[in-house]
C-alpha cells in the first residue's frame, strides 16, 4: 500500500503542474493533499481524467483561498471524513480522514505560526489539542498514519541553516519540543526511522533566493505512523524532482 502526501499550495494551480500524473504515476492508494485553497466545486476537473474513478473527501476553510485538505483514493469502499470534531480547527479545513482496514489515515495541515504572536499561540494550542485527539483516536480505532505539512522542522538535520533559523517559526524550541513529545507518545517519523543520518533531505523551499535550486530547504512534511505499523513499513521517500508547488511530495510503502 502506498500513501503519498503533498502540500500543493493551491490545487487549482497544481492541476496543470503535474498533480493528476502524481496520482497515476505513483500508484497511490491514498493521495493526501494540503493547502488545497479551494472547495471541490471550485476546481475545473475537465481534462483531468487521471483522477476519474477516485473518491475524495474535502475539508475547506471558511476563509476563501486559505488552508484546506483533501484525500483521494481509488478504494471506494473506504469511509472518509473531514472533521476532528473541534470547530475552532475544523473551520480552517485542517483535517481529513480515511478509515482503512486496520488503520486510519489522518491528513493534516498544521498551522503556520509565522504571521503573528497570536497565530504562534494558536499553533501551540492546536498542537496540544491535536496530540490529545490523536491519542484518543488511536485508542478507539487502532493504528494511525498521520501525514501532512507539520510546519515544523524537528532536528538540525531537517533544516539547511539551523543556527540562522533558531528563532524562526517552524524551528522554535517549543515547536521542536512538541515534535519530540509527539514521537515519544508512540508515533514514528517513517522517513527518519529508515534514514536516520541522511542529510540535505528537504520537502519545502522558499520561493526566494533560488532556494530550491540551491537545496536550501526544510523537511516539514511527514508521514508518521503508529509504532504498531513499524513491521509493515517498507519504504519512505521524499520526491524533490516533482515540481508544481513550493513543497514536494513525500511517500511511504506499507505491506498492508
Amino acid at each position: 500500500m502506498r500513501v503519498v502526501s503533498w502540500n500543493v499550495n493551491g490545487i487549482r494551480a497544481c492541476l496543470d503542474k503535474g498533480l493528476p500524473g502524481v496520482a497515476k504515476d505513483f500508484g497511490a492508494d491514498y493521495l493526501c493533499l494540503q493547502e488545497s485553497k479551494a472547495c471541490e466545486d471550485q476546481v475545473p476537473w475537465s481534462g483531468h481524467a487521471d483522477l476519474a474513478g477516485y473518491q475524495s473527501v474535502w475539508a475547506s476553510a471558511e476563509k476563501k483561498g486559505y488552508s484546506g485538505t483533501v484525500i483521494f483514493t481509488p478504494h471506494r469502499e473506504v469511509k472518509l471524513a473531514n472533521s476532528m470534531g473541534i470547530p475552532l480547527y475544523d473551520r480552517e479545513g485542517r483535517t481529513t480522514l480515511a478509515y482503512g482496514p486496520g488503520f486510519t489515515i489522518v491528513n493534516l495541515y498544521i498551522p503556520n505560526g509565522a504571521a503573528s504572536d497570536e497565530r504562534h499561540h494558536f499553533k501551540m494550542k492546536y498542537l496540544d489539542d491535536l496530540l490529545a485527539w490523536l491519542k484518543k483516536l488511536e485508542a478507539e480505532r487502532g493504528p494511525l498514519i498521520i501525514c501532512g505539512d507539520y510546519n515544523i522542522a524537528h532536528a538540525e538535520i531537517d533544516i539547511h541553516d539551523p543556527k540562522g533559523n533558531k528563532d524562526s517559526s517552524g524551528f522554535r524550541p517549543e515547536e521542536r519540543a512538541w515534535m519530540t513529545k509527539f514521537l515519544a507518545a508512540g508515533f514514528v517519523d517513517s522517513f527518519r526511522h529508515l534514514n536516520p543520518e541522511l542529510k540535505e533531505q528537504y520537502s519545502w523551499w522558499s520561493f526566494r533566493q533560488r532556494s530550491r535550486e540551491r537545496n536550501k530547504g526544510w523537511r516539514i512534511d511527514y508521514i508518521c505512523i503508529s509504532r504498531a505499523l513499524l513491521p509493515a513499513l517498507k519504504a519512505a521517500a521524499i520526491h524533490p524532482a516533482i515540481l508544481g508547488s513550493d513543497h514536494c511530495p513525500v511517500s511511504i510503502d506499507l505491506s498492508l
